[in-house]
């Protein structure tokens, strides 16, 4: 037996390792969580996920559902703090280009039981106000 490594240097997020209890995933900037390019919250229904900021810069973003429409919140990342993003709490990450994260999940978490919110044009605003 012996101590495998991973990692993990292309755009956006890839799972490096899995097994029938957990996933760890290396998150990189990617157009889509820059500033310019988000457009979307989602939420993992059944799930918390974890992230941990490795390098770089990153804006969680997020936002509670309320009798009035969303309300969006925003929480700068500091390194090497771990941050948990409890099931059903509608996030993303803001992310600048030499940006890394660990993120840490349950493995059945999936596009099965997750939800993607398409941001209007007032909420992508706000959500980029709230990033900078």
């Amino acid at each position: 037996m012996e101590i495998l490594q991973y990692e993990f240097t292309g755009e956006g997020m890839h799972r490096v390792f899995e097994n029938e209890k957990w996933t760890v995933g290396i998150k990189n900037w990617k157009p889509a969580n820059d500033i310019t390019g988000i457009d979307n919250l989602e939420r993992h229904n059944l799930t918390d996920e974890l992230f941990v900021l490795i390098a770089g810069s990153c804006t969680l973003i997020f936002a509670n559902e309320t009798a009035g429409g969303l309300e969006f919140g925003a929480v700068k990342m500091e390194p090497n703090k771990v941050y948990n993003i409890p099931a059903t709490l509608w996030h993303n990450t803001v992310t600048q280009k030499d940006t890394k994260m660990i993120l840490i999940e349950d493995s059945s978490t999936s596009n099965e039981n997750s939800d993607i919110l398409p941001l209007t044009p007032e909420q992508i605003g706000l959500v980029q106000d709230l990033a900078r």
